[in-house]
């Protein structure tokens, strides 16, 4: 006797694993992060400039690199990472 034909189950193929994007050199990142901090501090000077001229330098620092950290950080440094990607990703 043979035993009853059942379907073998199928498996859906799975999809090639995605390589994951290629991480900057340490000086292509530092070269970002410079090009973020730079214009931020720049014009976060001419800003704070008016309202500071009596204030102590190292407040005027604070003040300044409380909003600048934050600035580069969380915003201009991811995005012009993501623009480094998307030029390094267009180039291959």
């Amino acid at each position: 006797m043979t035993a009853p034909l059942t379907p073998e189950p199928t498996t859906a193929p799975t999809p090639a694993p995605v390589a994951p994007p290629a991480v900057p050199s340490v000086h292509v990142r530092a070269l970002i992060t410079w090009i973020a901090i730079f214009p931020l501090v720049s014009v976060g000077m001419l800003l704070l400039a008016p309202i500071s001229d009596s204030w102590h330098p190292i407040l005027r620092a604070l003040v300044l690199t409380a909003v600048v950290v934050p600035l580069a950080v969380y915003i201009v440094v991811p995005r012009l990472l993501r623009v480094h990607g998307a030029l390094a990703r267009r180039r291959r």
